[in-house]
């Protein structure tokens, strides 16, 4: 596994990379978000990890030219930044997972781990996912309904590739909770019912049959 580290506070990039490194991982490491564009634009990587505040390009901004080059690819925030709204700003940037300073070490590993696990899984699927008319182009990252072509966001994009994946099988609020977002789920929040309403108006609202259905109390399901 090889990780982009992009922090610009010295001790705490030393400290995770050592980490990174005993665990017997590459990772490399950027102090600003310019030189973490440039990494993140010219080399492979299974997660990237990113702080907020950065010089030059701060981690939304960052976080936001990442998802739209390579959707798929895993993004944690790292950041002092804790309050709801920060949250949301993050990941209304696409962000894969948020984690809050000050953190346990042992408990970013299992974060980066997990994304690196869910990026590993979806590498080995088919190129080309179909349900009735609507295909989804897992290498162009791109969807396509009865012909016509379909823009997204970096989140609805994973949450429409996830529903995909499990054509035809209910999936609930949980599964797509630590398998979209790879959070636990929190009965507090309706962001996963926003994305199923912005994903439902994208792929069915002018297009039959509807392949989007609730299923009362369980969850979604895609199918024709």
């Amino acid at each position: 596994m090889k990780v982009l580290l992009v922090e610009d506070e010295v001790s705490l990039a030393s400290f995770i990379r050592k980490g990174i490194e005993s665990e017997g991982y590459e990772i490399d490491v950027a102090y600003d978000g310019l030189v973490g564009q440039h990494l993140a634009d010219n080399n492979s990587y299974d997660v990237i990890v990113l702080d907020v505040n950065l010089p030059h390009v701060n981690g939304f901004t960052l976080c936001r030219h990442i998802k739209q080059n390579s959707p798929r690819l895993p993004v944690l925030l790292l950041t002092a930044l804790d309050s709801l709204p920060d949250k949301e700003s993050g990941f209304g940037a696409g962000a894969d997972d948020y984690l809050v300073k000050p953190f346990e070490f042992r408990e970013l590993m299992l974060r980066i781990k997990a994304l690196a696990r869910r990026n590993h899984a979806f590498s080995g699927l088919k190129t080309v996912l179909r349900v009735a008319d609507l295909e989804l182009d897992t290498e162009a990252h791109s969807v396509k309904r009865a012909g016509q072509r379909i823009e997204l966001t970096a989140r609805e994009y994973a949450l429409l590739e996830y529903l995909m994946i499990n054509q035809g099988r209910t999936v609930s609020r949980v599964d797509i909770a630590e398998k979209v977002w790879d959070l636990h789920f929190d009965t507090n929040t309706n962001v996963i019912e926003v994305y199923i309403n912005y994903l439902r108006k994208k792929i069915d609202k002018d297009f039959s049959p509807k392949l989007l259905h609730t299923v009362i109390g369980m969850g979604y399901v895609l199918r024709n």
